[in-house]
């Protein structure tokens, strides 16, 4: 099995084979935690302006997401796992919830045109995600680190990465080392600080946690939708 590891716009691109794509602030922390508590479907949407339109028509859908961290006027949630946790989980039992974020769901969304699988990937996820990589024996295993805004490396999303990739039998991981990398650095500082409400510093509590889910989230084009899917490990 080749793993290749690669980051942000252009990796998302070159994948090949089986790929997971990685956003561990915040896009699929949420994502496993809203099936958890939950939900019933997810899809996967470009534009603020498609998911608010598709709500026109259906008022019971559930809309989470940001635009460059900020959330999206019109939209049930932001991008936050804190926020979503501290919901009643009653709120979305058997619901269905559309996702856009500027990182992890484009990242999903340009991975797609080019790979043979697309999986959802965080430190939630790796520890499933690895056992599923590993019971289907892919030839090639492209893992993606989206960074901020597709566009800047971010050390949360690149460590996830390395730790997916040790599980899979590739190279070595600290975890200590990692926190250290992670923590301090500004894309965790900005939760940290509590100068943005929309960036809470719980969030970073919840992304961190690693291996938190029995199943894993795949991608998969169903028309002129992306669905995503849960299946069980």
């Amino acid at each position: 099995m080749k793993i290749v590891c690669d980051s942000l716009y252009n990796g998302a691109l070159a994948a090949k084979g089986l790929t997971v794509i990685i956003d561990v602030f915040r896009a699929f922390t949420c994502a496993p935690l809203l099936f958890s508590l939950g939900i019933e479907k997810l899809f996967l949407i470009a534009t603020p302006e498609q998911a608010l339109e598709l709500k026109e028509k259906d008022k019971d859908l559930i809309l989470v997401g940001e635009v460059s961290g900020i959330p999206i006027k019109g939209f049930d949630f932001g991008n936050s796992p804190s926020e979503i946790m501290q919901k009643d989980p009653a709120f979305f039992k058997g619901r269905t919830v559309l996702q856009r974020t500027s990182s992890g769901v484009q990242g999903a969304l340009l991975a797609l045109d080019v790979a043979d699988e697309v999986m959802l990937g965080s430190f939630a996820l790796a520890g499933s995600t690895a056992r599923y990589i590993l019971s289907k024996k892919p030839e090639t295993v492209t893992l993606v680190a989206m960074g901020w805004a597709l566009k800047e490396i971010a050390p949360e999303d690149e460590w996830c990465v390395r730790y997916l990739s040790h599980l899979l039998g590739n190279g070595s991981y600290d975890h200590n080392q990692a926190l250290r990398a992670i923590i301090f650095h500004k894309t965790t500082q900005r939760f940290l600080s509590r100068t943005e409400a929309y960036f809470p510093p719980e969030d970073p509590l919840l992304c961190l946690q690693r291996d938190v889910y029995d199943f894993v989230l795949k991608a998969v084009k169903q028309g002129d939708r992306v669905e995503v899917h849960r299946l069980k490990i």
